[in-house]
């Protein structure tokens, strides 16, 4: 079984493939390019790499939110695109899960964040000791209720994404149960998690055709707000 994993949703671009449960190739960069700038030519120099024709996946799985607004547009249009043309299924891949799933065996919570900014972060509530299991969906909040959810479960909790730099200083100062930050090999998104969660996935039946994929975006876009907010003082 072979997956092709898409991760978009932030800063960092990735492509990977994974062959059953060996990971064949990844290519990932967290560097201020437009994702529809680098994207396609990573997938294009991985599967040239290992000389694989894209009609030899089973499936390509994506990390379809939340995240970066235009990061997931670019993301499922690419996965859309990819899937039509060689007409496999999608694999919609929660992003925060996929986070999760770098630290895979860890002890206590994982908790991924990512900066929402607005004061706010995408994450989501995990425990890794045997798998994925989801303790708290993937949400937007605050800082502050997310620090108050962590005490009042009061496990070891393990911070990854890049809302850590952003928050560190905030969790150094106010979360009383232990804590960790995972290293850099582990601390962002990847394409290889996304493949190998999405592999699990597909084991289970859980794809969508190209035209059924959606992005999660979890909140409404800074243009829709202020849409909203123009509107509601026409109204007025």
């Amino acid at each position: 079984m072979r997956i092709l994993g898409i991760e978009s949703s932030s800063l960092v671009a990735s492509a990977a493939i994974v062959t059953d449960d060996e990971l064949t190739a990844e290519y990932t960069v967290n560097f201020k390019k437009t994702h529809s700038q680098t994207l396609l030519p990573m997938i294009d120099e991985i599967v040239r790499m290992v000389e694989l024709d894209l009609e030899c996946v089973d499936a390509i799985a994506v990390a379809a939110g939340p995240g970066s607004f235009t990061g997931l547009r670019i993301g499922t249009a690419t996965a859309k695109g990819l899937g039509l043309a060689v007409k496999k299924p999608l694999i919609h891949v929660p992003t925060v899960d996929a986070m999760a799933f770098n630290v895979w065996g860890s002890g206590g919570l994982v908790c991924p964040i990512m900066d929402a900014r607005r004061s706010q972060v995408y994450t989501g509530l995990y425990h890794m000791r045997h798998g994925i299991e989801v303790v708290r969906k993937q949400c937007a909040m605050s800082m502050e209720e997310l620090i108050g959810c962590l005490e009042a479960m009061g496990e070891p909790v393990i911070f990854l994404g890049d809302g850590v730099p952003v928050n560190k200083k905030t969790i150094q100062e106010r979360l009383k149960v232990p804590y960790e930050f995972a290293p850099s090999s582990h601390n962002r998104q990847r394409a290889a998690a996304v493949a190998a969660l999405g592999m699990e996935y597909y084991k289970k039946g859980m794809t969508v055709n190209a035209a059924d994929l959606v992005p999660d975006y979890l909140r409404k876009s800074q243009a829709e707000r202020e849409m909203e907010a123009k509107n509601g003082q026409m109204g007025q």
